[in-house]
């Protein structure tokens, strides 16, 4: 999926397969894994993206007090729902007492009650990307366009919902292809990717006042932006893909005091996930050049400001991983999460790490598992 000959067309598949399709009923399952006590995380929800054009996105729940694993529990708790969540989950977040999964073939989010995983309402919004709250409303980055590789494709766009009713109330145009987003100072940080522009990829960051709802002004930072963490320093880093021939896939870091490029960390990253001081990054970069993959698993103390280990996986379970795709940290236990997409069309692994790197355990996933949130609150059983 990271190979543009291979994305395009798995963008063909999903303009041929339609936005919510008719598809076979996928069977939720339990399994019994590890329980760990916890002050207050009571566990997490992990989105399956799906292969795109599959129509099979999911949502699993790890309970960690009991250590009950639960694979695919949206139809169980949505059965009149009954083309479930549809095409590519792309982005999951907690806000309040709902829960949010963003569709993006299916352009539209997903809004559930968090406590029991029911259906709630939905959010229009074409080809959505990534969600960030602030003061009662979500920001949705949008491509705001079909799912085509385009050198004409129009500008992307992030719009404001109100979390209350679930209406859109503003809308700002940003870069091409807007990605992740974070929220800072009252401004909306946006990294622009360009990615259906190939070869000609933004190399922007929109900085939104989001008081007047209007781009302020753009930071020039580098090529086939995607992800974006903020660190308690006020400092942004954000992910370059590079252009997977001559340009590197790299990191960046805007000082959110100047809004300017501060530093290069020459590493890769295609997920980030930042606790405390500790930015992890697992990378699979492709290159045309080579025609191949190279994986890593860096760890970064962002107060340091310096690499603690190009491998934060210690005990060699990393040569079982295929194409390591999400990646997140207990908030408490500082346990580590990484998914395995293995080959994004069969069911693919979860694997938990002690903060030392070493393995815990493992289950199978949905299609493609890529997105967490944590809740401080039980997931309800199904009728109660």
């Amino acid at each position: 999926m990271k190979q543009i000959t291979t994305y395009s067309m798995l963008l063909l598949l999903c303009l041929l397969a339609g936005c919510r399709g008719d598809i076979p009923f996928l069977h939720s399952e339990e399994e019994q894994l590890q329980p760990v006590q916890h002050r207050h995380i009571r566990g997490f929800f992990l989105l399956n993206e799906g292969n795109m054009g599959s129509n099979k996105a999911s949502l699993d729940f790890f309970d960690v007090g009991s250590g009950k694993y639960q694979r695919n529990i949206y139809p169980t708790r949505n059965p009149g729902i009954v083309k479930e969540l549809g095409d590519v989950g792309n982005d999951i977040a907690i806000y309040g007492s709902k829960l949010y999964a963003v569709i993006n073939c299916s352009h539209y989010v997903e809004v559930m009650d968090v406590h029991t995983g029911r259906h709630v309402g939905s959010i229009d919004v074409l080809n959505c990307r990534y969600i960030v709250f602030h003061d009662g409303k979500a920001y949705i980055s949008s491509y705001a366009g079909p799912v085509q590789i385009d050198p004409n494709a129009r500008p992307g766009k992030v719009v404001e919902v109100d979390t209350t009713s679930l209406k859109i109330t503003r809308e700002v145009v940003v870069g091409y292809q807007p990605e992740e987003m974070v929220i800072t100072g009252g401004k909306l940080y946006v990294a622009n990717s360009g990615g259906y522009r190939y070869p000609n990829y933004d190399t922007t960051v929109s900085v939104v006042d989001l008081r007047t709802f209007a781009v302020d002004h753009t930071i020039d930072v580098a090529i086939n932006l995607h992800r974006m963490a903020l660190d308690r320093y006020g400092r942004i880093y954000i992910s370059s893909r590079g252009d997977y021939y001559d340009v590197k896939a790299d990191v960046y870091v805007v000082d959110t005091k100047t809004d300017r490029v501060t530093r290069r960390l020459d590493i890769p990253a295609s997920e980030m996930c930042l606790v405390g001081d500790s930015l992890y990054m697992t990378a699979v970069e492709w290159s045309y050049v080579t025609q191949s993959n190279t994986v890593s698993y860096t760890l970064y103390d962002v107060g340091r400001q310096e690499v603690v280990t190009r491998n934060f996986i210690t005990d060699g379970t990393d040569r079982q991983i295929k194409i390591p795709y999400g990646v997140a940290v207990d908030p408490e236990t500082c346990d580590v999460y990484v998914c395995d997409a293995k080959d994004y069309v069969t069911p693919g692994t979860l694997y938990c790490f002690s903060p030392a790197g070493k393995l815990r355990w493992k289950v199978t996933t949905g299609d493609i598992p890529a997105h967490f949130a944590f809740t401080t609150v039980p997931l309800e059983d199904v009728g109660n």
